[in-house]
């Protein structure tokens, strides 16, 4: 569906069609999708902020936008952004080393997974942790030193209550593939815990404006537009308890120092990407040394056993749903997504009327101002791509 995040809506359809087929998959399978998820969280996260984002944090918001891009930040530091690229590198190498192809592989199905890793993928994956450990230090080493100087930022990138949505395991456990929906609020209180996602229209409403073609989502019990939530990286470090490795949960530790305990500033998407990164890694590590992902039992086989199935996944965005209607040959006759995008779509227009409202004084609307809008919606990093697309032309996030 997305070509920046394919692995997000590819697991999560697999995940929908195992409830299609209404079997369990082995024990190689999941593991295997999750081995293959941290690898989508630390690409697409090390994009995000390396490639996008960081040009902003270290040449300047006002700086010339001809050379504020990945290509400025190459000539003025060349070794971050060549680790940045490395980085990205890791993430998009686990995902060819187990589904063939970096973009779209049709590896997860329903009932599994089509194959294992290859031992010769487990020695590269091995080889090329290290230097992937040190690139995070480094990032996290130098946005907290960068943290200083951003007060402004932080105040006013979206910095505003809302609920939190997110996946977390057994205990609160940090979570981006199974667990369960939990939502909390700004002072970090438990609003909704344990729902599952086949009743995700009990606790999700879907809003129209005649203005957007995205959807708007919200939390139903507190209606619209009160129901305001974001998720992502942001709100799985809000609503997770700990990650559960010895290096992230020092960093997530850390982190709520730093920021007040719960995070409402959106401008702390791009921190809380970082830790996520590290959680991912030693995910990764831990995952390689699994004797279960070399089994080759990856695959459950089943039939048409129910006519309607509703999968969750964690994206590197956010929460991501699939919901499919099927007729007894399989064929799809109904589809509902709510991707991560449409789930912060509340708060990224909040967060861009904020901005402007601190940043625009009189009719004079500087193009420093105009990046510092679209650095508001860099914080979500949006898939609009997938989630909406404007008539005639190319959206332009």
């Amino acid at each position: 569906i997305c070509g920046i995040c394919p692995v997000s809506h590819l697991l999560c359809a697999a995940k929908t069609g195992d409830k299609i087929l209404a079997v369990e998959i082995p024990i190689a399978a999941e593991k295997l999708r999750r081995l293959m998820n941290l690898g989508q969280i630390t690409q697409s996260h090390a994009l995000s902020f390396f490639h996008l984002s960081s040009p902003d944090f270290l040449l300047g918001w006002d700086s010339d936008p001809g050379q504020r891009n990945v290509f400025g930040l190459i000539a003025s530091d060349p070794e971050l952004a060549r680790q940045g690229i490395r980085l990205r590198q890791f993430g998009q190498k686990i995902i060819e080393l187990l589904g063939a192809k970096k973009i779209h592989p049709a590896w997860s199905v329903p009932g599994g997974v089509r194959s294992p890793l290859p031992e010769e993928g487990r020695a590269w994956i091995r080889e090329r942790l290290p230097e992937s450990y040190q690139t995070i230090h480094t990032a996290l080493a130098l946005f907290k030193q960068l943290l200083e100087r951003f007060s402004t930022e932080v105040a006013n990138f979206g910095e505003f209550p809302s609920l939190f949505m997110g996946l977390v395991g057994k205990d609160g456990l940090w979570e981006h593939y199974g667990g369960h929906i939990r939502f909390t609020d700004s002072q970090g209180n438990i609003v909704a815990d344990n729902l599952r996602e086949e009743d995700y229209q009990d606790y999700i409403g879907e809003s129209v404006e005649k203005w957007s073609y995205l959807k708007f989502p919200y939390y139903k019990p507190l209606g619209y537009p009160e129901g305001i939530y974001r998720v992502g990286p942001l709100a799985r470090l809000n609503v997770c308890s700990r990650f559960g490795t010895p290096g992230a949960d020092g960093e997530l530790r850390e982190y709520r120092d730093r920021v007040g305990g719960v995070a409402t500033s959106s401008f702390y998407y791009h921190y809380a990407r970082l830790v996520e990164i590290l959680g991912a890694l030693e995910g990764i590590e831990a995952l390689i040394e699994d004797v279960d992902i070399v089994s080759h039992r990856t695959r459950a086989q089943g039939g048409i056993n129910a006519l309607e199935g509703v999968g969750v996944s964690e994206a590197p965005r956010g929460t991501l749903f699939h919901h499919y209607h099927v007729d007894e040959d399989g064929l799809i006759e109904k589809v509902n997504l709510i991707i991560a995008t449409g789930n912060n779509n509340l708060a990224m227009n909040k967060t861009v009327a904020q901005i402007a409202k601190h940043y625009i004084h009189g009719h004079d609307i500087p193009e420093g101002m105009l990046n510092r809008v679209e650095a508001g919606i860099r914080c979500y990093d949006p898939c609009l791509s997938c989630s909406t697309h404007t008539v005639g032309q190319m959206p332009r996030a």
